[in-house]
């Protein structure tokens, strides 16, 4: 009767402890050969009741499972592909600990702190922008005319309040107390400000918006831990708050509101500006180096850009550009997944973190597929880059397309959209930069990817470093037949008719 290779693969790999503790596979003539992290979890026994097992054998710390001939070839390269996935999957993980490791540096901690000030946001900016888009195709339409006003309210409440809880979350990462930072924010919105003068010029309610309130609570917080150590115990807890909030509030008020609100101006004119005057060039360049940016983590960086793009523009026309990114790493996957049509283990890993690459969820995909293999990674960046230039081209033409929340990507971007044209050309627009990154990082990564060699490089054979122990004897070998050792991973060129399991 003949074995169904691929039933008894399946069935041995959890009786060795799983594909995590296999660290080697070979075969001989009649057995297939693991070298075990923790041989005390395979299951000797369980092992022996597999159809198709013959017997099973421990010799020199190696587990030695005896199929026979000609089976044990089948069943190695159905073993091999259950395992494989979980060594690329090994090694993406390695990639991402050694990154994380490379990113411990004073400059990527501050920007590690500085993204968990207005990721909480993150939220109520998708929350209230979905709204805003209701809201602004109802208007459009003429439709509910009874309801918008209030929908309207409800969608820019938060927005006109950012400040106060830029402001508290940033006291909260940066070691102050939440409320004071919240408190000394709150100056940069409070409509009062207008009948201040600072350096000649009369202040405007909301000037330096979210910079503005993380300077203020920063100052706050400064103060406060200074006061904290200086002031009598049975006077802190009523000089302390009087005096950060009086400090920090005169700082912000005839300082850091105007030089806030400069820097504000010159980063929505320069976003402007970057996609009006070299848009395909831009998006080229956005979107190209985008995962780059993220493994180095430089792209907690970009967070407060966007929030102030949305602040002073009602949306961040730089996020649609950086989320072609995750289009060009969905077109790279989807060419592995062509390529390795035998892979069947990389194949579900694949389709299994294909929905969340579509939805611009890619780190499954980068660290999962494309960075372990290494080339695919940067023919998805060349996707990236593709459609970020054809965005960008776009913007040069007037089409502007922006999103009036961060976090969302991908398709999932699609209720965030928002433009100069319209929301059915910005929606066309955006579509048109997926599907281009889809189509430039596949073929990209099917042309030039090198996707069988690299995944030849992860297997077994190639990464395996362990000594294999020394082969069973056996019956002599027959003349015009090819012996084999442990490192043998063919059958032999004949097998001589009514050959026996050889013995241990």
């Amino acid at each position: 009767m003949r074995i169904d290779s691929s039933s008894t693969a399946a069935a041995i790999l959890p009786l060795v402890g799983g594909p995590a503790n296999v660290v080697s596979v070979a075969h001989c003539m009649t057995r297939l050969r693991l070298d075990l992290a923790d041989p005390s979890r395979a299951d000797e026994e369980a092992l022996r009741a597999v159809p198709g097992v013959l017997g099973v054998v421990v010799a020199d710390g190696a587990l030695q499972v005896v199929l026979g001939p000609g089976v044990v070839t089948r069943v190695t390269a159905d073993f091999e592909k259950l395992t494989a996935a979980h060594r690329l999957a090994a090694r993406g993980a390695a990639l991402k600990a050694r990154q994380r490791e490379r990113n411990a540096t004073p400059l990527k901690s501050a920007l590690r702190r500085l993204a968990a000030v207005f990721v909480p946001l993150v939220p109520a900016l998708v929350g209230c922008g979905i709204l805003a888009g209701v809201n602004g195709l109802l208007l459009n339409a003429g439709l509910l005319t009874g309801l918008t006003p209030a929908l309207t309210a409800i969608a820019s409440g938060f927005m006109a309040l950012i400040a106060v809880f830029v402001g508290y979350n940033t006291a909260k990462e940066f070691g102050g107390t939440p409320v004071l930072g919240g408190a000394v924010a709150a100056i940069v919105v409070y409509p009062g400000v207008a009948k201040v003068t600072a350096f000649g010029v009369t202040l405007a309610p909301g000037q330096g918006g979210v910079l503005g309130a993380l300077a203020a609570a920063l100052l706050a917080t400064y103060v406060e831990r200074r006061c904290r150590g200086r002031v009598p115990e049975t006077l802190d807890v009523l000089l302390t708050p009087a005096l950060t909030v009086l400090v920090a509030g005169l700082g912000t008020l005839y300082g850091l509101m105007y030089a806030a609100g400069a820097v504000s101006a010159a980063i929505g004119t320069a976003a402007n500006w970057l996609l009006t005057t070299t848009g395909a060039f831009a998006g080229l360049l956005l979107g190209g180096l985008f995962l780059p940016l993220v493994m180095l983590g430089l792209h907690q960086a970009l967070i407060p850009v966007h929030t102030t793009l949305i602040e002073q523009q009602g949306y961040t026309v730089l996020l649609p550009v950086l989320a072609m990114a995750g289009a060009g790493q969905v077109g790279a996957a989807a060419a592995v997944y062509v390529r390795l049509r035998d892979d069947v283990a990389l194949r579900a890993t694949i389709r299994s973190a294909l929905p969340a690459g579509l939805l611009g969820i890619g780190e499954p995909l980068i660290y999962g597929v494309s960075l372990p293999l290494g080339r695919p990674f940067l023919t998805a960046c060349a996707g990236g880059a593709a459609g970020g230039a054809f965005i960008g081209f776009f913007a040069m033409l007037g089409d502007r397309v922006g999103a009036t929340a961060i976090g969302p990507s991908g398709w999932a971007l699609f209720p965030l959209l928002a433009g100069d044209r319209g929301p059915g050309a910005t929606a066309a627009v955006y579509a048109g930069g997926l599907l281009t990154g889809y189509a430039v990082g596949f073929a990209a990564t099917y042309a030039f990817g090198g996707v069988r060699a690299a995944a030849a490089a992860l297997s077994p054979a190639a990464t395996s470093t362990a000594p294999t122990p020394p082969a069973e004897p056996g019956p002599p070998t027959p003349p015009g037949t090819t012996a084999l050792t442990d490192s043998t991973t063919a059958t032999p060129t004949t097998t001589p008719p009514g050959t026996a399991t050889p013995a241990p």
